[in-house]
């Protein structure tokens, strides 16, 4: 046995520490996830190397991690059977910040062997994640080959030395022992540390152990506490619809099964698996602003975060599932993704598969897409406008109501309503209203109701926002029926009544103008109305009433504009005004308008004495 002998870290190390431990790990139950990946990727080292070197197998214990926590002494022990390191190791591989055993390693294999061996860290300063924790580390170990006599301890408080000393170690493999500190006794808890291997380590493929609770204190029996298996990395041809509905149901907590689920494996340039679920049901918080979405990221079935925005676009918030990597470009405490062309790679091809699995289930399985569509609708809307690339796979899954369906339902595609067009007709004609009954009822339908042509029928709050950034389908515009002019309806007779008409109504517009001069920018005879004696319209670039409605709701400040009031000159109501223009019937013929579009009169009261003095003659 040599003599202990104590060394300075090589680097700056007491500021580099501090910096590691209060900074890089913004969670410090990132220590355990970081020590069983160390001792993962030394058993997946020491399987690997032992197919070629004989000597490095003492056959004893299956491969295996143990963590064992010692209230009494304030201690967590986690200790592997894999490779270990001698002391020349542990000089340069702890004793050098930084300095990855795991990534040297994996730079003298080729790449066949890099994807073979599947080692995790790489970085060199998980280890030191302890530190964060813990007062001292203590790390025993002999490398597999080697006399007992020819083992290492090595102990430091992170302070910028540490103690190294040649000691008889019997097994081959690392432990490291934490003195936790008084104020992190929360993780001196035996249920504490198995939530944590649950969340972090549950699919790596080594064994976790720890001592099985029992009322005999004297009796030490240790069970695995993960899973010790990655679902997604199984071949999907042995894998049953039940097996999906089981583990949608332990990763989401959902009662119900999927719809149905997308199970990817890429082997090449990029190494992947992909498992994601399309729900039956839309979450709770599905609307929340801060909501993430349910996509589990892991790098060699090693978790790292859930529902980071760069793995999936916030239109697909709703997806459930894992993404698992060999290629992943982490920082070093694993914690945040790099901006890298695997994430993007990944991304891109993650929406690319679950969009063509919508369409393919829109022609396939119109019931599921039925559900889906009532459950996730909106949602995949928000995708117009917020994925550019992806605009036309989106727009042929949007479905909406319309004039032709009896029914709020929406199961109307665009494809469906250009196939339906008159031949004539070179416009798609929408009305936006708070809800589908208004909708539905507003009096702008009523000129295409005459002239039998389909209306589509937008109630969702985000369907303004949609409608604002479509552009055209197949060279079709979209037009709001409550803006601008319907000149493309009229024939050539049609344009010369309607003239004939406005001459006629000329001194009645102008006094109804007059009347309404504060709350209107112009009277117009209208042509869209054939049995509502008014209506209000927005110019063509002017927001809509609708649109104006929802800005303020949001507490948006909103342009002031005025709308333009659309009178009925075949309406009785109207006709009277030719004999006289009675100030009580403009103003409710305004009122009118204004309700029947879903919005607020600003004098409520008034409005019911003037409709009340009408209704006395």
């Amino acid at each position: 046995m040599s003599q202990k002998q104590t060394h300075a870290f090589q680097t700056e190390v007491s500021q580099l520490l501090h910096l590691m431990v209060h900074s890089l790990y913004s969670n410090k139950e990132i220590f355990l996830r970081e020590l069983i990946s160390n001792a993962s990727d030394a058993i997946d080292r020491l399987k690997f190397e032992s197919l070629s070197n004989d000597s490095l197998v003492e056959g004893k214990d299956d491969p295996n991690i143990h963590i064992d926590v010692d209230k009494d002494a304030g201690t967590i022990t986690i200790r592997d059977n894999g490779i270990g390191m001698n002391q020349d190791e542990v000089m340069e591989n702890i004793g050098t910040i930084a300095n990855s055993g795991t990534r040297k390693y994996l730079e003298s294999l080729d790449k066949n062997q890099a994807q073979d061996s599947n080692l995790i860290g790489q970085f060199g300063v998980g280890f030191y994640s302890s530190f964060i924790v813990s007062n001292s580390v203590t790390l025993i170990s002999r490398k597999a080959g080697d006399k007992k006599a020819n083992g290492t301890k090595w102990v430091s408080k992170g302070k910028g030395e540490y103690s190294i000393e040649t000691i008889e170690v019997e097994d081959c493999g690392t432990s490291i022992t934490l003195d936790i500190k008084k104020a992190e006794n929360e993780f001196l808890n035996d249920h504490r540390i198995r939530g944590i291997v649950s969340k972090y380590s549950d699919h790596i493929t080594v064994p976790i152990m720890m001592i099985k609770s029992s009322e005999d204190e004297n009796l030490i029996e240790y069970e695995t506490i993960n899973k010790a298996t990655a679902f997604w990395a199984q071949d999907k041809k042995e894998l049953s619809q039940k097996d999906y509905d089981e583990f949608y149901k332990s990763l989401t907590y959902d009662f119900d099964g999927p719809l149905t689920q997308i199970h990817n494996k890429l082997e090449g340039k990029l190494d992947y698996t992909s498992l994601l679920f399309i729900p039956r049901k839309a979450p709770f918080d599905m609307w929340e602003p801060k909501r993430k979405g349910g996509v589990k990221l892991y790098a060699k079935r090693v978790f790292i975060m859930e529902g980071n925005e760069e793995l999936l676009p916030q239109y697909l918030r709703f997806i459930k599932g894992v993404i698992d990597t060999d290629d992943l470009s982490l920082n070093v405490s694993r914690e945040i993704l790099q901006g890298s062309k695997v994430v993007d790679t990944i991304r891109k091809a993650s929406v690319k598969r679950i969009l063509s699995e919508l369409d393919k289930m829109s022609k396939n399985k119109p019931e599921d897409y039925a559900i889906f569509w009532k459950e996730f609708g909106m949602v995949i809307k928000e995708g117009v406008v917020e994925d550019f690339a992806n605009k036309d796979k989106i727009t042929n899954l949007l479905r909406f109501a319309t004039t032709t369906n009896d029914t709020e339902e929406q199961t109307v595609s665009l494809k469906d309503y250009v196939e339906r067009m008159n031949d004539d007709q070179k416009t798609i004609y929408y009305v936006t209203a708070d809800n589908y009954a208004a909708a539905k009822g507003s009096p702008h339908l009523e000129i295409f109701k005459q002239k039998d042509i389909e209306v589509l029928l937008l109630s969702d709050r985000v369907d303004e926002w949609l409608v604002a950034n479509f552009g055209d389908y197949e060279e079709f515009p979209l037009k709001s029926i409550a803006k601008g002019d319907l000149e493309d309806l009229d024939s050539k007779e049609d344009k010369k009544k309607k003239e004939k008409t406005a001459k006629d109504f000329e001194k009645v517009i102008n006094k109804v103008q007059k009347i309404l001069e504060n709350q209107v920018k112009e009277v117009k005879v209208s042509s869209r109305l054939s049995e509502s004696p008014s209506c209000l319209i927005a110019d063509e670039n002017e927001m809509g009433s609708n649109m104006e409605r929802i800005m303020k709701s949001l507490g948006q400040d909103v342009p002031e504009t005025k709308p333009i009031l659309e009178i009925n000159p075949k309406h009785p109501l109207v006709k009277k005004l030719k004999t006289k223009v009675d100030k009580d019937l403009v103003k409710v013929l305004f009122d009118q308008a204004v309700l029947s579009e879903g919005g607020q009169i600003k004098e409520p009261a008034e409005f019911v004495k003037r409709m009340n003095k009408l209704m006395l003659g």
